[in-house]
């Protein structure tokens, strides 16, 4: 009796189903189209977050640009997409298997392209470190800035940072390459590179501190890796004698089994295992309580232009759900990857969608050998397909697998998921339904999903953040725009530097070689990231501290005397900094002055030896003053003249130098001699002396290499 009351109820939501299916066949007949030579870009991973992330997925939401959402571990990003860490958050990025970086507090970045051998991002504010483990030959990885564009010429760690209208790139190691309005120039490791000004009108090239060095690789590494990293890297010359101790390739099977340029896969090997599965190669299993299944812990987004997106709540959820397929074996789940010679092609999930009745979706794991549709949308959300395949499939490898299958109420499929929502299809039914590959062709799933997908979790930036954020960039070339983004390079206010810079060294100011304390204090001033690894260690060992833990209490008085340290040099740097640009102005006027008898026809005298540092490094100084009166009585002493230019408070002085040689200067000269002496003091001494810190006539000029940099500071031409 049982089985005559199932049946026509069965009956009825197979009509159902089959009624919602054919919806879906006419949608697709009416609006496929077939793209072959176009792509899809490849998606990167934000991998940790920590504090509030803000992700920016809204060029084509009614034509603003002001939808922000709030980030987690796990959601793809790609080329348009822009991310932002508020006050005291951090966020880890993975872009390939490889390559990685870490956003620092109240830090932007944009993605202007995602393509195989091209990466192009886009730094408006804050820092960030890039780890760059593995480049293919001729394979760009580029960050753009306001100030000009940083390309990575070899695997290396580089710190950009921006402030205080300068860009500062430290290369921590690798080699990078400087391309802005103003020219091109070269970055080795070790040395730091600062532009100031948007034209990069003064450049300066000096060397890192070895100890804020070892700050920022250290921080990095314990924020990279905190479940092996054993602090090694706090020594910057550690660091330097084997940089790849920690590389994941060296140190994780997993890399053995999956393509390098699949973002997100070097943690599988702390959450799971691999083994041969019979058939199908080299699996990996994740270590999980009895009854669990793929696809059942996290929730669904619309993302532009993938449509419907899973992003995993699970830690190690991001390449098993985007890439290879999922086979059961024995009861048990694994994953098995692309091959590794191959070149995965990300998917935003590689799931069918059940319609089970009008009221309930349901999705199930493609399996090896099912198909699968890859597409994009436009801003309409009209599919444009890269292949012929079916969009409604037969049959499915786990369709019939127990607890594949998972069922939600459709206005919960926005919602977080987890085992304890999902309920249990009717096996029963889902013999007598016809899987979906394109979820957007299902008319009720589509319309929950478009016009909700970002309801949740939206983040308002203030006005003036909001306004900092489209600040125009700088990048060495423009790429070319992807049919569903035709307007990127306007929306995110991209600008290509000029050939004809390309082509010109930097007029580089090199500091290499000073060897001084002054050049140290201004590394250690041109890295804001150190003093913020200090607080964010101080604040890490605080709550320890404040309970007595002796250690972690003699940590925080070291690093607050370290602080304490780095404040003073900031405040001594600074003062420095005041006293050279007193003397560069003190220098124009000299030459100034100098022209004016020139143009007259009288002696100029020259000096005989450099003036001392202490009166071009002050030269306010009263005391000067006295001295340079002095030498009247001795035959040896410098022009008075001379010495005097160089006092900044001027006209008198000028008018001392044009006075006929009079009440004091003549009585003590003697007729013969003095007749004589400016005609042989210019051949005793033939040119101007150097300038203690160099003539202005050469600092634009290309510098040596007697710093230290092994002819790898140089600029070169690209």
């Amino acid at each position: 009796m049982s089985s005559i009351k199932v049946w026509p109820h069965m009956t009825m939501v197979a009509i159902i189903c089959a009624l919602v299916a054919g919806l879906g066949v006419a949608f697709y007949l009416k609006h496929e189209q077939t793209v072959s030579a176009e792509a899809l870009p490849n998606a990167a991973r934000i991998q940790r977050v920590d504090g509030e992330v803000a992700l920016n997925n809204g060029l084509y939401d009614n034509g603003a640009n002001t939808q922000w959402v709030t980030a987690t571990a796990n959601t793809p990003f790609s080329v348009g997409d822009r991310i932002y860490t508020r006050d005291n958050s951090r966020a880890s990025l993975a872009f390939t298997g490889r390559n990685f970086a870490r956003l620092n507090p109240n830090t932007s970045l944009d993605v202007i392209s995602l393509a195989d051998r091209r990466t192009q991002l886009a730094l408006r504010a804050g820092s960030a470190i890039f780890d760059i483990g593995y480049l293919e030959p001729n394979e760009l990885f580029e960050v753009a800035t306001p100030y000009g564009a940083v390309d990575f010429d070899q695997p290396g760690l580089y710190n950009v940072g921006l402030g205080n209208g300068n860009a500062v790139v430290s290369v921590l190691s690798g080699l990078a390459q400087v391309v802005g309005l103003g020219g091109s120039g070269q970055i080795s490791k070790g040395e730091m590179f600062t532009l100031a000004g948007q034209t990069a009108a003064q450049v300066l090239l000096s060397r890192l501190d070895g100890r804020n060095a070892g700050y920022l690789v250290n921080d990095y590494y314990t924020y990279q890796y905190p479940n092996i990293y054993d602090g090694r890297y706090s020594n910057y010359d550690a660091y330097l004698n084997d940089p790849y101790y920690y590389d994941p390739a060296r140190r994780y099977n997993s890399y053995q089994y999956v393509s390098n340029t699949i973002p997100g896969f070097y943690d599988l090997d702390y959450y799971g295992n691999w083994q041969d599965v019979s058939g199908y190669g080299y699996g990996w299993s994740p270590r999980v309580d009895a009854g669990w299944a793929p696809y059942q812990q996290g929730y669904w987004v619309n993302d532009y232009p993938y449509g419907m997106t899973w992003v995993s709540t699970e830690p190690w959820g991001f390449a098993p759900y985007h890439y290879g397929r999922w086979a059961n074996v024995n009861n048990q789940w694994f994953w098995i990857p692309d091959t590794v010679n191959t070149t995965p092609l990300y998917a935003p999930a590689l799931v069918a969608f059940v319609p089970v009745d009008a009221d309930d979706i349901g999705w199930v794991p493609l399996g090896p050998g099912d198909p699968y549709a890859p597409r994009y949308y436009d801003a309409n959300w009209q599919p444009y397909y890269l292949t012929q395949t079916n969009v409604v499939t037969t049959r499915l490898v786990n369709l019939n697998v127990p607890g594949a299958v998972a069922v939600v109420p459709l206005q919960n499929i926005t919602q977080v998921i987890d085992p304890r929502s999902i309920n249990r299809a009717n096996p029963q039914i889902l013999a007598q339904v016809r899987p979906v590959l394109d979820p957007l062709t299902l008319t009720p799933l589509r319309n929950a999903v478009v016009h909700s997908a970002w309801g949740r979790g939206k983040i308002d930036l203030p006005p003036g953040i909001a306004k900092k954020l489209e600040t125009p960039v700088i990048s060495s070339s423009i790429p070319n725009a992807p049919p569903f983004r035709k307007d990127l390079a306007k929306a995110l206010r991209v600008e290509a530097v000029p050939e004809r810079a390309k082509g010109t060294k930097f007029q580089i100011r090199d500091e290499r070689g000073n060897g001084t304390r002054a050049e140290s204090q201004m590394g250690q001033t041109a890295n804001p990231d150190v003093d913020q690894a200090r607080k964010q260690k101080i604040d890490q060992l605080a709550p320890a501290a404040a309970k007595g833990n002796r250690d972690a209490r003699r940590q925080v008085q070291e690093l607050q005397q370290q602080q304490r340290q780095a404040d003073v040099t900031r405040k001594q740097t600074e003062r420095a900094a005041a006293q050279q640009q007193r003397q560069q102005q003190v220098e124009q006027q000299r030459v100034q002055r100098s022209a004016i008898p020139q143009a007259r026809g009288e002696a100029v005298g020259h000096r005989e030896r450099p003036q001392p540092q202490p009166q071009v490094m002050q030269p306010r100084g009263r005391q000067d003053i006295p001295r340079a009166r002095e030498p009247q009585a001795r035959p040896q002493a410098a022009p008075r003249p001379q010495v005097i230019q160089s006092q900044p408070r001027g006209r008198q002085d000028v008018q001392r130098a044009r006075e006929p040689q009079g009440r004091v200067d003549v009585p003590r000269a003697q007729p013969q001699p003095r007749a004589a002496q400016p005609q042989t003091q210019p051949q005793a001494r033939p040119g101007k002396p150097s300038h203690p810190e160099g003539p202005p006539t050469r600092q634009g000029q290309p510098q040596s290499d007697n710093g230290g940099g092994g002819g790898k500071g140089k600029a070169r031409k690209p």
